[in-house]
Formats: C-alpha cells, structure tokens, sequence
C-alpha cells in the first residue's frame, strides 16, 4: 500500500506482481507503461526513504488503536492519543491522509429523535446564555437524561447525569429503568454528597423533573442559580448533548451488549473509561478527572479556553453578517 508520494509507484508494483506471478516480460510491460528498465530496476533495488519507514510506522500505530478502540476515534483524536502516548508529534493532516488511505474513519452518531414539548410547572430563564467556558470546578453545571434500549426488548434504561463545565468531568450519575422525578433528585443528591460547598449556575432543559417545584426548592436550599434551555434551541445546553453523543457512537462499539445487565455494565464501566483514561485535546491531553484533581488542588485552576469551531465561525460569517 502506498502512503508516500513516490512518482509512478502503482506501475512498478504492477510490473513486479505481474513478473513474479505471471513471468510476463519486464521490458514489455516498461514499454507498454513508457517507463525506463533502469527506473524500475531503481525502484526495485531502492533504500525505503525515511518519510516512507515513518509513514509505515504511522500506518501501523492507526491500525492497532483503531482496532483496540473498536472505531471511535477520528483523525483528531488519533493523532492526540498517538502523539500523547508514543511522545511523538505528528500533525493532524499527515494521520488525516494516512487513515484515508487505509479506509479507517470513526462511528457516526446517529441523529436524534424529536419530542413533543409538555406544559411545565415553572420555568426559569437560560442564564447560562451559551456561556460553556468555566475558570474553575463547581461554576457550572449541566444536566440531562438520556435513553438507551435493551437489545431484544421492548425495554430502556434512563441515564440521569451532571457534568461540570470546567472539565467536563461527570459529577454524578444514576442509571433507573424510570425516567421518573425520583431519577433527577436522586442525581442531583449525590452531586451534593461529594461536592457539598458547591454553589453552580445549574442548567438544564425543560423537563418536566426540572420545572417541578420540589426540585426548585433543592436548588434553592443548596443556594444554586437555576437556568434552562430556550423552547426548541436544544444547542443551549450543548455540551450535555454532546456528552450523549460521545457515549452513544462510542459505547456500543466499546462493548458487546446483549441484555439488561451487559448494558448497565457498559455504561457503568464506559463514564468511568470516559473520566480516568479518555483523553481530552483540549485539556492538553489529560482525562476529566486528572483536570479536576488538578484544579481542585490548586489556588489558582488552569484555564483551557474552548477552540474556536471554525465551521461556526465560517457559517456565522456567511450567514449572520
């Protein structure tokens, strides 16, 4: 397979099968493809450039964490989980190049359904205004609940999770077969179990546990500003459902799920694959909770600025102007 820019390459491997396997005329076939004997023998008798040894390293290194992380990984992923664990530095657009020759790309998440809105208790205004970026743990909180089917059933199991913005690192989590009030507050307690100074700008969408008054009245007792996602804009609480998405496109090719059980054992073992060993580029190649035990230890945190999405920038500019 050719991963360097060699000229003429695909013709003097041609050549080479087709002698070897065939026992056809080497000055034939150099004629009929107006190439030189000389170059060909060249080619054949040749040093493997350095380039072409490294980008056969490369191609190496693609295949084993593609296929010991079952196909999640992008090319920008691959090349941060490469260049992080082999301390090398290879750039986005070589790895980029290399895993489309070799056919290698990630799981595609599949879009979500839509559902129908219901007439809350009480709502609250979205205070958190698109603002992800956090300077330090506990500032921001995002929440959500997800479904996910039970192979060969017509059941679900309903995960309720908070994470923090700062490091997106998931505060707390609960897994029930309901997706019930009692889900949301049982969530929402264990936040406070282990984070119990926290005071957070909380945000969440208009779900009905988040508009009861029950609920409100925990926020309000933990001294918690409550914001939520306009009617229909379900960017505003972005980084959830991009949470949701990682977990879905990665999970199942993670795991082999069968029943009930094998897939509350997938999410379990995923969030915590997700927060102790999934690297982060943002974070400068650290996990969720290295960044949270990092800052939580320290006077002043570190702050990793959200990249610029360029395609937004390029839409906006288009668009928005």
């Amino acid at each position: 397979m050719r991963l360097g820019k060699q000229r003429y390459e695909s013709k003097y491997m041609a050549i080479k099968y087709f002698y070897e396997n065939n026992n056809w005329s080497i000055n034939w076939m150099c004629r009929q493809l107006s190439i030189s004997r000389a170059a060909y023998y060249k080619w054949l008798h040749r040093e493997i450039p350095i380039q072409e040894q490294e980008n056969i390293q490369l191609a190496n290194l693609i295949k084993e964490y593609d296929e010991r992380f079952n196909h999640i990984l992008g090319y920008r992923r691959m090349t941060a989980w490469i260049n992080h664990f082999n301390h090398t530095n290879y750039s986005k657009k070589r790895v980029h190049r290399i895993m489309k020759i070799l056919r290698i790309h990630s799981v595609i998440r599949k879009k979500k359904k839509k559902y129908l809105s219901s007439t809350p208790q009480a709502v609250a205004e979205n205070v958190l205004q698109r603002d992800f970026y956090a300077t330090a743990p506990n500032k921001k909180w995002a929440t959500d609940v997800t479904e996910f089917k039970v192979p060969g059933t017509k059941k679900k199991l309903y995960l309720s999770a908070i994470i923090d913005l700062y490091d997106r690192y998931p505060v707390s989590y609960v897994i029930s077969c309901r997706n019930d009030n009692r889900l949301v507050f049982k969530t929402f307690d264990k936040a406070i179990i282990t984070n119990p100074d926290a005071k957070p700008i909380f945000h969440s969408d208009r779900g009905f546990q988040y508009t009861s008054k029950i609920f409100q009245r925990k926020l309000k007792n933990q001294d918690m500003q409550q914001s939520m996602s306009r009617v229909g804009h379900c960017i505003d609480n972005g980084p959830t459902e991009g949470f949701w998405g990682i977990i879905k496109s990665e999970m199942y090719a993670l795991y082999e799920i069968t029943d009930e059980a094998s897939l509350r054992f997938a999410i379990n073992d995923y969030l915590r694959f997700y927060a102790e060993e999934r690297i982060q580029e943002r974070y400068n190649c650290k996990t969720p909770l290295e960044v949270r035990t990092e800052a939580l230890s320290a006077v002043n945190p570190a702050e990793y600025p959200i990249p610029e999405n360029k395609r937004i920038k390029k839409y906006k500019k288009k668009w928005c102007a």
